[in-house]
């Protein structure tokens, strides 16, 4: 099976005109996503060599590129995400953090052991982060605060997040509310 890819950062605008480039990451640590091998883009096709980088602003990196020597070349990978194999990625360091790439493909089930559906993303939309359910019944999804109130056990080994929905979240919407 391949490895899954999760992404830790994304290319900016280039910075100057000898190739550099801003790169926002998403790793706890800013400039730990220099360290990552390899470093690819979404389809793993092609492979990035940090050959050096430096903070700027909280999480933002100007990052040189080995065989990235000009400001066209850096131009060209304006927006091109950076990922890197599931397995390069530390392990969680207490009980309640989640890469949000593990949660993806989890089974939802509710507080009583009925299952619900199979979560199918993590998102953010700018306020809270949510868990795109797809549900069993009626394939269509819906969107849960990804809170311990309403996700209060997320258990990866067993492959479940146990969901406690707020009310009306998994009504049929009306024809009106479409």
């Amino acid at each position: 099976m391949a490895s899954r890819l999760v992404q830790i950062g994304v290319f900016g605008a280039p910075h100057g005109v000898r190739g550099e480039l801003r790169v926002k990451s998403f790793t706890a640590d800013p400039q730990a996503l220099a360290h990552y091998r390899p470093l690819t883009d979404e389809a793993g096709a092609r492979r990035f060599e940090v050959a050096s980088a430096r903070l700027i602003k909280d999480d933002m990196l100007v990052v040189r590129l080995k065989d990235v020597g000009d400001r066209d070349a850096a131009a060209a990978l304006t927006g091109v995400g950076l990922f890197v194999p599931r397995e390069a990625l530390p392990p969680a360091e207490d009980e309640d953090e989640f890469y949000y790439a593990d949660l993806v493909g989890l089974r939802a089930e509710t507080v009583d052991g009925a299952r619900l559906g199979q979560i199918i993303a993590v998102t953010n939309f700018g306020a809270d982060d949510l868990l795109e359910i797809r549900l069993d019944r009626g394939r269509r999804t819906v969107y849960l605060p990804f809170t311990k109130a309403v996700a209060p056990l997320v258990d990866i080994a067993g492959g479940r997040v146990v969901v406690q929905p707020p009310e009306g979240a998994l009504d049929e919407p009306t024809p009106e509310g479409r």
